[in-house]
């Protein structure tokens, strides 16, 4: 075996120890906290120091080379004039440079370098000249790889490959390419390429290896909280009652590694599974407890003091507030019977689950909200009776009293059947057709008798429409908007006709006059908004269009027309369901 065979086969003998305790300090959360948070001038002098320290050992896990013999102790005192060190001490400053950036690698490089000097030899001069500009060029060098997150351990071998070269031909320069240097660059050289290389290679792939490993790890516990905040949410949307409480702990305690579960709600325990006394309805007494109620912050008590009283067999416990409304709503409580089952993967499980059980409490409660808010709108735009309607009849009532009492008798029952049908089709946010038709003929009775010949209503309707969808007092204000503006100052007979008709999967329904039609002006906006002018606010029109919108989409909208013939046309579809 050759001088160099062997020189190389104890460089990566050596570079194996170097690795695995650089494997060792990666695994550790510590050093992962470093590297994936953003980078700041203290964590970039900490990643420097601690690239340099990792030079420094590559330096004492390398082989002390001398004019006749090598020397493998691991400390090593100052070298002499002929001496050289064989060793890995650019992996920590490439890696520096690949991962930290220029600073970073050039800081480490400086650490390196100075170490280097100290030791003299005759490599001590070039390292300190060298290795900081290693360290640069690494850095700029990972610029032109900034959108990997850490670059693939192949790139970093390859990158790593001509460092060694530049740091033997300084040693070249530096010794005026003297005969000894000549023979120590030939000796070590390509021992040095070689191990420096692949240490890089392997150093990078571990690091990317322990982030791969974070990742997936945080994937499934991510995972983990939603189908656990899956499984929960359905019980904990009907409110926190002793019933949704036990189905909630139930499932915890199953999906967990809890020893026992217990919910609660903002004053006592209402449920609990697991080991232990059963607590169930006992008040919540525990500091901690109130604590997680009052600041909506996880808690963790760690002495049998800290948890609730009797239960003698749990030794440690994670306490979980949950939201609904903004407010602190109740507490998921893990117990376990040793401190050490409460490790950092179950904190982070219980922040998870506490962030998502609320998101999603607040989701379905503003839901919730929403809905009730739509039904009280729909219901009171449903509820609005034309104020113009109401007292014109009472007029008409008063007048036909003295001229003709039979007609004022019939019109008075017809109001109050008309205004019975009105308030319970308004308790449903649609009627069936055939409803809605009964309620506008009970209407139009009741103008037949003030308007007597002065008004013609034709009704066309195609067959097996009977069931459809219609949200209720739809027909009537449209019509009563052709009878109020309409035929203002008409003085001939008034005539509307009110069609629907089948088309494809719609129901499409049409209500014309031949009235004065609708102001050219305010054609575009009616049924968007109430419109203020001398002679009406289209309010009636806005709120039939709004819940037409409301609960079938903006296909079912008001469209407004006038005819070439005069009049308006009023039209919409409903689907046929």
């Amino acid at each position: 075996m050759t001088a160099i065979d062997s020189l190389t086969l104890q460089l990566f003998e050596r570079m194996g120890i170097l690795l695995i305790i650089t494997f060792i300090i990666t695994r550790t959360p510590q050093f992962r906290y470093l590297l994936e948070r953003r980078r700041t001038v203290r964590r970039g002098l900490l990643f420097a120091v601690f690239f340099g320290l990792v030079s420094i050992a590559g330096t004492y896990a390398g082989v002390k080379v001398g004019a006749e013999s090598s020397d493998q102790s691991l400390l090593i005192p100052p070298l002499a004039q002929h001496e050289a060190m064989a060793d890995s001490a650019l992996i920590g400053v490439i890696v520096a440079g690949l991962l930290g950036g220029a600073l970073v690698g050039t800081g480490s490089g400086l650490i390196s370098g100075i170490h280097a000097y100290w030791l003299g030899g005759m490599t001590g001069m070039a390292d300190l000249i060298v290795t900081p500009i290693v360290g640069l060029l690494a850095g700029l060098i990972a610029r032109f790889f900034a959108d990997e997150r850490i670059i693939a351990p192949i790139k970093a071998l390859f990158i790593s490959v001509f460092p060694p070269f530049l740091q033997m031909g300084a040693v070249l320069v530096v010794h005026e390419s003297s005969e000894d240097a000549i023979r120590l660059v030939n000796l070590i050289g390509g021992p040095m390429v070689v191990a420096n290389s692949i240490g890089v290679g392997i150093f990078v792939a571990m690091i990317l290896t322990a982030i791969n490993e974070e990742e997936r790890a945080a994937a499934l516990e991510t995972q983990r909280a939603l189908h656990i905040a899956e499984l929960v949410l359905p019980y904990l949307k009907q409110g926190i009652t002793y019933e949704t409480a036990g189905a909630t702990a139930d499932i915890m305690l199953r999906e967990l590694r809890a020893d026992a579960v217990a919910v609660t709600d903002t004053e006592r325990i209402l449920a609990y599974a697991g080991i232990g006394a059963n607590i169930k309805d006992e008040p919540i007494r525990t500091d901690l407890s109130r604590k997680a109620l009052l600041t909506g912050e996880i808690q963790i008590a760690r002495t049998r003091e800290q948890i609730q009283p009797h239960l003698a067999s749990i030794a440690a416990a994670i306490i979980i507030p949950f939201r609904s409304g903004g407010k602190v709503a109740g507490l998921i409580k893990l117990y376990f019977q040793s401190i050490r089952q409460i490790r950092p993967v179950e904190e982070a499980l219980a922040r998870g689950l506490s962030k998502l059980i609320s998101i999603q409490l607040d989701f379905a409660l503003s839901e919730q909200l929403r809905g009730l808010m739509k039904d009280a709108e729909l219901k009171a735009l449903q509820a609005q009776i034309n104020p113009h309607f109401l007292f014109n009849t009472l007029n008409a009532i008063v007048t036909l009293i003295r001229i003709d009492p039979d007609s004022a008798r019939q019109i008075t029952v017809k109001l109050g059947h008309y205004l019975r049908m009105n308030l319970t089709m308004t308790q449903s946010a649609v009627v069936s057709l055939a409803q809605e038709l009964d309620h506008l003929q009970t209407y139009l009775s009741i103008l037949r008798i003030r308007f007597e010949d002065s008004l013609v209503v034709r009704l066309q309707c195609d067959a097996g429409l009977e069931s459809v969808r219609i949200p209720p007092s739809t027909l009537q204000p449209l019509v009563e908007n052709c009878i109020q503006h309409g035929f203002k100052g008409k003085t001939d007979a008034g005539r509307i006709d009110i069609t629907l008709r089948r088309s494809g999967s719609y129901l499409k329904i049409s209500i014309e006059d031949n009235g004065k039609g609708f102001d050219a002006e305010q054609l575009a906006r009616l049924g968007t908004a109430p419109l203020q002018s001398g002679e009406s606010t289209g309010l009636g029109l806005h709120n039939v269009n709004r819940r037409l919108v409301h609960l079938f989409g903006t296909e079912a909208g008001l469209t407004f027309s006038n005819s070439p013939k005069g009049g308006a046309c009023i039209e919409f579809k409903l689907p046929l369901f």
